[in-house]
């Protein structure tokens, strides 16, 4: 697929994945949730791609749906009825659910605006980082729907707990980077200018484990979040340890490497 408005730069095992309508602030047109859909889908099956490193060109990150696209107005949507309605919803939800799926772990960098369902993607990465102008908002329930959307009502109370989740879901309200600082939302608050250099950081880090590993690890993460016991986890980390073993960074003496 040739992509209109994402831009891929391949740096070794790493992505830099841009949402590239700078103009539009990033919003997800149709096209883009396509081209999202097309790439995290790839992704399921690439080991030549160890991590994803996303951001947004310009001076936002996604300022959600753009209603502006003829395919994506509010009178298009209605016009449809129910079932065109639900299509559509499962459309971008969709996005979500493959960038959680996919195995490489995806660091999202937020300069500016994440509304909507740009703060969906946020909340469906495994680590982010943040400049000071980042905004973040679930801007769903603003303009009649449901607060919960793309995942939001999944994802954010792992994140921030149930108590900060109500209040964002049910007001759409900021929640700007200091307080996302604060409640766990992202790992650090950088300046513009150091946010590539930070989010380097972490992706040398875990390049520096052994592929499987890292794959398996954030396996492992998203099943034993619903876990229902202790002994499901423990027998999903043992399969994964066991596993792990048999890789060749193992036995070649990585695994007693000390720190």
């Amino acid at each position: 697929m040739n992509y209109e408005t994402l831009a891929i730069e391949k740096q070794g095992a790493v992505d830099w994945l841009t949402l590239n309508r700078p103009a539009a602030l990033n919003a997800l047109n149709r096209r883009m949730m396509d081209e999202l859909l097309d790439y995290f889908g790839g992704l399921l099956n690439d080991d030549s791609v160890r991590i994803v490193a996303l951001r947004g060109a310009g001076r936002a990150f996604c300022a959600g749906w753009d209603v502006k696209d003829s395919g994506m107005s509010p009178e298009s949507l209605v016009a449809g009825g129910p079932q065109a309605a639900f299509a559509g919803a499962r459309h971008a939800s969709e996005i979500v659910r493959r960038m959680r799926r996919c195995p490489q772990p995806i660091v999202a960098m937020v300069n500016g605006a994440a509304c909507g369902g740009g703060f969906a993607l946020v909340a469906a990465t495994d680590i982010r980082i943040a400049t000071p102008s980042a905004r973040m908002n679930a801007a769903f329930v603003r303009i009649g729907l449901s607060g919960c959307d793309m995942g939001l009502s999944y994802h954010l109370p792992r994140l921030v707990g149930a108590a900060v989740t109500s209040e964002l879901l049910l007001t759409g309200r900021f929640i700007d980077a200091r307080r996302a600082l604060a409640v766990g939302l992202v790992s650090e608050v950088v300046e513009e200018a150091q946010l590539e250099r930070a989010a380097r950081v972490y992706i040398d880090e875990m390049l520096a484990a052994t592929p499987l590993g890292l794959r398996l690890t954030k396996e492992g993460l998203n099943i034993n979040l619903g876990a229902t016991s202790l002994e499901a986890a423990t027998a999903l980390e043992d399969r994964n340890q066991a596993l792990c073993m048999q890789a060749p960074e193992f036995r070649g003496g990585l695994g007693a490497r000390k720190p």
